[in-house]
């Protein structure tokens, strides 16, 4: 209790900011606190505690929302001291800790078990902060479980006060199910699955009773929480040895796209298991008329997943849980083809080679890799087709609507992501081992026929809007081509077509297109108010430059506005000048001849002179 009593109340300035903050306007907390009168439909000064939704509210408005279990229990520190302070129920002063504990004499208002649930709610969110820390630091195992024996300690002091007469039928429900809950976590962590099983299965049934018992409005918290503890009952089933428990969590996993929460790292690593022991049985697969050995387990596991995950990816309800199992199905294939590429080492590639030269057929492990990055490639191609069909209904929903407000989809938006696919395309055809294969590179080209079709019609419209008529009719014209040559080429291999786009629809919006182009054209061309006006023309000015020009110029809201040049230009400047003499070569210089002679005269006499000081 000290160590929870100093990490909950050692928030310093921060924690009390932010309790006065809630001071001033908590008023869903107040509620709470005040004294209750005669519940509805009680019997007399009856107690009742709407347990559940308290807890629920205060997680989400303190923290849980985002995961953060310290801020959680900072908040029910403060919370517990406040309840402690108005109904003056003080552990001591400052110098002396004097324990009390919450008597059936003194239960006369509600927020006595209130002060019990927050003490329950603390101890919790403590063991859930440790068991985020405990994956980087395992030793906090030992102190989460001691906090969970805590707060299931709690919760059966709040389960036997609430046994009184005093306390309405309700709220004898809602500690029973509270009690079960937290004594079913703490069998779960401890790995003793039956008696968990029991306690959650103890706990859904009571909040199944108290969803029916009441509106549907009342219900709706019920119901979440039978939903969040559903998971934990299927996989405590699985380990007492309920098999078909497993297919159960798998669905419950995939129409989520994902499991949080305590179930979270136990369930992935259940699943890793159990197809780590099915791919123990698998030795090879076939593609393409071709039989492969597959040694590597990372492989074989990612293989028996695989029609599980494009099964999951068909049955997914909306466009994000599809994109988040494409990006799911999309990293486990790069791990399982780069776990095939540590394999394909240059001297083990050699030898292979040299055994298989003379079939002309590669190893078996690099036909194992392109069939991996086969599924890759495929893979990709399915999402970015996926994407560009949610894009294509957004794009019709604007053109009846024209909404304003976030940024809208445009045809340059499907361009690229046909543009992407085929870039996958051309990958394709050029994986080892399919070189010869002509009924695989046949059924590339017409899908490649096929994504050039509607790249070509994109790109079409997208000229439409800036109203280039004549070269919007020559994509629509090309985009016929496309289209009629998959029809005729198609053939025997209609079947590895069902999948993509249909042509055919793709013609009939194409002619509805052209006829509509042709009409837009003619109105436009004898559209007399439909002339290039100055306020229209980009001369590529800055605005510093147009001051005396009128121009509606959309660009100078934009994030790109040009204002001026910057970096300015080079302009000339005058340098400093320079100066020639020009006067020197007309100068005449005085004559120097008879100085010249005094100096050739001066011999032996004058250096004679010189050595006495005599001077002339």
């Amino acid at each position: 209790m000290a160590a929870e009593r100093q990490g909950g109340g050692g928030g310093g300035r921060g924690a009390a900011a932010e309790e006065n903050k809630e001071h001033k306007d908590g008023k869903d907390n107040k509620e709470n606190e005040r004294p209750a009168g005669p519940q509805p439909g009680g019997l007399g000064d009856s107690l009742g505690l709407e347990i559940l939704q308290i807890v629920k509210e205060s997680q989400q408005q303190h923290g849980l929302r985002h995961g953060d279990f310290q801020r959680y229990r900072g908040y029910c520190s403060r919370r517990l001291r406040r309840l402690r302070k108005t109904l003056n129920f003080k552990m001591g002063n400052r110098h002396k800790f004097t324990g009390k504990k919450v008597t059936e004499e003194i239960l006369s208002d509600n927020r006595y078990l209130l002060l019990i649930l927050m003490d329950a709610e603390r101890a919790w969110s403590y063991a859930m902060q440790l068991k985020q820390e405990a994956n980087t630091e395992p030793r906090k195992r030992f102190h989460l479980l001691s906090r969970l024996r805590k707060a299931v300690k709690h919760a059966e002091e709040l389960e036997r006060l609430c046994e009184s007469n005093r306390v309405d039928a309700k709220t004898k429900l809602e500690a029973q199910a509270y009690m079960a809950y937290l004594t079913g976590m703490l069998r779960f962590e401890h790995q003793e699955w039956k008696a968990a099983m029991e306690a959650f299965n103890k706990c859904k049934t009571i909040y199944e009773k108290l969803a029916n018992a009441f509106t549907e409005e009342q219900a709706v918290l019920y119901n979440q929480r039978v939903e969040e503890i559903s998971p934990n009952i299927r996989y405590c089933a699985y380990n007492i040895g309920d098999q078909s428990a497993m297919n159960e969590l798998m669905q419950m996993r995939l129409r989520s796209g994902g499991t949080e929460g305590l179930l979270a790292e136990k369930l992935e690593a259940l699943i890793t298991q159990t197809r780590a022991k099915q791919a123990a049985t698998m030795s090879e697969v076939e593609w393409r008329g071709r039989t492969v050995p597959v040694k590597i387990d990372k492989v074989r596991i990612f293989l028996l997943g695989l029609a599980d995950n494009e099964a999951a990816i068909a049955q997914a309800e909306n466009e994000e849980t599809k994109e988040r199992l494409f990006e799911s199905l999309l990293s486990e294939c790069r791990d399982a083809i780069q776990a095939v590429r540590e394999e394909l080492k240059p001297d083990q590639k050699q030898r292979e080679h040299s055994l298989e030269n003379d079939s002309g057929k590669v190893s078996n492990i690099q036909y194992l890799h392109s069939y991996l990055t086969y599924i890759k490639l495929s893979t990709a191609i399915k999402r970015n087709e996926s994407m560009a069909q949610s894009l294509q209904k957004a794009l019709l929903q604007q053109q009846r609507s024209d909404e304003d407000g976030k940024r809208s989809p445009r045809p340059q938006d499907l361009i690229r992501l046909y543009d992407i696919i085929l870039q996958n395309l051309v990958e394709l055809t050029q994986l080892p081992g399919l070189e010869e294969d002509k009924n695989f590179q046949k059924e590339i080209g017409l899908k490649t026929l096929v994504y050039k079709a509607y790249r070509c019609f994109f790109i079409a419209q997208s000229y439409v809007l800036v109203k280039k008529w004549s070269e919007a009719l020559v994509l629509y014209e090309r985009v016929l081509k496309y289209a009629r040559d998959v029809q005729s080429g198609a053939g025997a291999h209609r079947n590895s077509l069902k999948e993509l786009p249909d042509v055919q629809d793709l013609i009939t919006q194409v002619n509805a297109e052209k006829y509509s182009l042709q009409a837009a054209a003619i109105l436009d061309a004898n559209d007399p108010h439909e002339t290039e006006s100055p306020s229209q023309v980009k001369d590529g000015k800055p605005l510093s430059e147009r001051f005396e020009t009128f121009c509606l110029d959309p660009s100078l809201v934009s994030k790109q506005v040009s204002l001026v040049h910057f970096p300015p230009g080079f302009q000339p400047i005058p340098c400093k000048p320079l100066f020639f003499d020009l006067a020197l070569n007309h100068v005449a210089f005085p004559p120097l001849e008879d100085k010249v002679e005094q100096k050739a005269k001066s011999g032996l006499t004058g250096y004679i002179k010189g050595i006495f000081g005599f001077k002339s």
